[in-house]
């Protein structure tokens, strides 16, 4: 896929891989629409990519949580004239912690956005598409959506969800002209944990900026799923398919506790 000259929305496009995602497709030629709930980061990200590249940059705030996010974010991209090429479904949260130690607020608010808001935007937009005979989708889920994770345990749900069904609706419109991936990065450097107790292993983290421009060369190759993190997170997703269901979840039990998330709490 030539990426000059599309206009790509970029949800979650505020801060983390988000950022980067529309960073790098400006980079590559295309006009980025930019989504997030935060007037003020966006317009600065907005700046920053006029600054640097000359392509053309749209706005949009919308909090895809909400029951109508998805749909008034469309009606506002149909009332500006705005079409969609490729749409990427970025935006997402994670609660940390044991399940019943944190509010259910968080838990749900992850389903709304994680789930409603991707499988919504999906079925606005990607409909838009194939009536149009073309377009791309890319779903950002993780490398959590291929085994449970306790303490994490709603999220890695939430971005299993994503992965089946980007899947399977890559199989219904494959003869559409309308392509769809899912990119699955593993622990990345954005500040996920931001407000709480929990960290990352610096270690073992990928930047943004590696995970962005891999994640679109993937989607330019024609692939179904992407990886696009070091390779040691894809081989954990290949144990996690060969290995007994309570074996995997004792590991990634025991890891998430090494890494100190049993205790996590908001900071």
């Amino acid at each position: 896929m030539d990426y000059r000259g599309i206009t790509a929305l970029v949800t979650g496009a505020s801060r983390g891989i988000g950022r980067a995602y529309a960073h790098e497709l400006a980079r590559r030629g295309a006009h980025v629409v930019l989504l997030a709930r935060s007037p003020g980061p966006l317009a600065a990200l907005a700046a920053e990519i006029r600054e640097r590249h000359p392509v053309g940059v749209h706005t949009l705030v919308a909090d895809l949580s909400t029951p109508d996010g998805p749909a008034a974010a469309v009606r506002e991209l149909e009332t500006r004239g705005i079409v969609v090429d490729l749409l990427v479904n970025n935006a997402g949260i994670g609660p940390v912690g044991p399940f019943l130690d944190r509010p259910y607020g968080p838990h749900r608010q992850a389903v709304d956005l994680n789930i409603h808001g991707t499988m919504a935007l999906t079925y606005e937009i990607g409909a838009r598409m194939v009536a149009r005979g073309r377009g791309g989708i890319i779903n950002v889920a993780s490398t959590a959506a291929f085994q449970p994770l306790p303490y994490q345990a709603g999220y890695a749900a939430t971005k299993a969800f994503v992965l089946s069904f980007t899947e399977a609706f890559a199989h219904e419109v494959r003869d559409s002209g309308v392509r769809v991936m899912a990119a699955h990065p593993g622990a990345t450097d954005t500040g996920f944990f931001d407000g709480t107790t929990a960290t990352m292993d610096p270690r073992v983290t990928d930047s943004p900026e590696r995970v962005a421009a891999r994640t679109l060369d993937d989607f330019a190759c024609g692939r179904l799923n992407s990886y696009p993190g070091r390779p040691l997170h894809r081989i954990q997703t290949l144990a996690a398919r060969v290995l007994p269901r309570a074996t995997v979840v004792r590991a990634t039990g025991a890891l998430n506790r090494r890494l100190g998330h049993h205790t996590a709490t908001d900071a």
